[in-house]
């Protein structure tokens, strides 16, 4: 049996974060990372917008905000160290309606709570940052920028080798067994670690119920779909612009998005997806599905959410919908503009109450730290994130 200090279960962004802060406070520890697939960053990480958060918009003091702000400090400089394209180009959160301007100076309170930079601005000044756009007013956050998560991620799995890590693909856990060690067993063998972290993403809660089966947070698979303007329509989007958030939903509406290869992401809304890995409508776990349907905290949801809900499914079975909704941020896009992009998915933790929850949420044992949610801005936040998890894992006795 291979033993070592510490396990990571996760090759995404986080697990990778972690692993890499960790080998860099603690460069003796003998550190394990083990993905199921073939390659890091292919589930969450490598299908989100790659937009650096500038923090604005969570609750001041929670662990979002906190480590949002820090996060993307950290996420810049390590771009910078390692030759990662990335851009701090600024976006606009865009009120286009009255409903939106109370909302507007929601946002705007928050941001001086969290430390983040935000100007509110007029009409005129977001034509003369984005011509194309339409709005009465809006904040000019100067901190948001893009990047490439997976670039980070390759970057990322290459320092942990330098720093005598070892990231392990192909490997999927199919059991954590906590004792005096904590032995971990999966598809090429087992593992016997001092101490356990998981980051599982989509299989987060399946993963934290083998060593704390009172875990009653469960995820739930969100699917969000994405176009792309075709080539010749890129220049009616400038930077990126966002609309106003409904702040009882913890998504960000559809939105338009400058990627770092110059193309233009136009997403995405949020459909409960029919696999944990359901990234079309033909992807379908019975098992996942099933479990969905069994959990009490999803029918909560749908009551609460239900007419929400009926418009993200709208805008995912009709392109004229998605439209619509993008042309109350640029009327100039059209029906023919936009062109079919990959979809991502986002596993989003629910409580048994059927409430989402809305910050990061991580859980320990003994030997064993859990992260149960980790959805946006965890991309942005995953250096922050990653010292964090350090910090209540060297608390546990090695």
């Amino acid at each position: 049996m291979e033993k070592t200090d510490i396990v990571i279960v996760g090759g995404g962004i986080v697990g990778l974060a972690t692993a890499h802060q960790l080998l860099g406070q603690q460069p003796n520890l003998q550190v394990t990372v083990v993905e199921k697939e073939e390659a890091v960053a292919v589930h969450q990480t490598g299908h989100n917008s790659g937009v650096l958060h500038s923090g604005i918009y969570y609750k001041p003091g929670s662990r979002k905000a906190k480590l949002a702000t820090s996060g993307r400090d950290a996420m810049v400089r390590f771009c910078e160290q390692n030759d990662i394209a990335h851009d701090v180009c600024g976006k606009v959160i865009v009120a286009t309606k009255d409903l939106d301007l109370p909302r507007l100076d929601i946002l705007e309170e928050r941001a001086a709570a969290n430390g983040v930079s935000a100007r509110r601005i007029t009409a005129g000044e977001l034509r003369e940052m984005e011509p194309n756009a339409a709005g009465t007013a809006a904040l000019h956050v100067p901190a948001a920028g893009i990047t490439d998560y997976g670039q980070v991620c390759r970057s990322m799995e290459k320092n942990i080798a330098k720093l005598g890590g070892t990231v392990r693909t192909g490997t999927e856990v199919t059991s954590i067994k906590e004792g005096s060690t904590v032995r971990v067993s999966t598809t090429r063998g087992e593992i016997e670690a001092s101490l356990v972290v998981t980051c599982g993403g989509l299989h987060s809660d399946r993963l934290a119920l083998q060593t704390a089966p009172e875990t009653t947070e469960r995820i739930m698979p969100f699917r969000g779909e994405y176009y792309e303007l075709a080539p010749d329509r890129r220049h009616l989007v400038n930077n990126l612009i966002y609309p106003v958030p409904d702040p009882d939903f913890p998504f960000l509406g559809v939105h338009l998005t400058r990627m770092i290869d110059g193309s233009i992401h136009a997403g995405p809304n949020a459909v409960l997806a029919l696999a944990r890995e359901g990234y079309t409508w033909g992807d379908i776990n019975l098992k996942d599905l099933s479990e969905v349907l069994r959990n009490p905290g999803w029918w909560r949801l749908a009551r609460t959410y239900w007419k929400t809900g009926m418009g993200e499914y709208y805008r995912s079975l009709s392109k004229k919908a998605f439209v619509k909704a993008l042309q109350e941020l640029v009327p100039a896009v059209q029906v023919e503009d936009l062109v079919a992009s990959p979809a991502g998915v986002r596993a989003q933790a629910v409580s048994r109450e059927g409430s989402l929850l809305d910050d990061f949420v991580w859980s320990e044992t003994d030997r064993v730290v859990n992260v149960l949610n980790a959805p946006s801005p965890a991309a942005t936040a995953s250096l922050a994130i990653g010292d964090t998890i350090v910090e209540r894992l060297l608390t546990h006795q090695l």
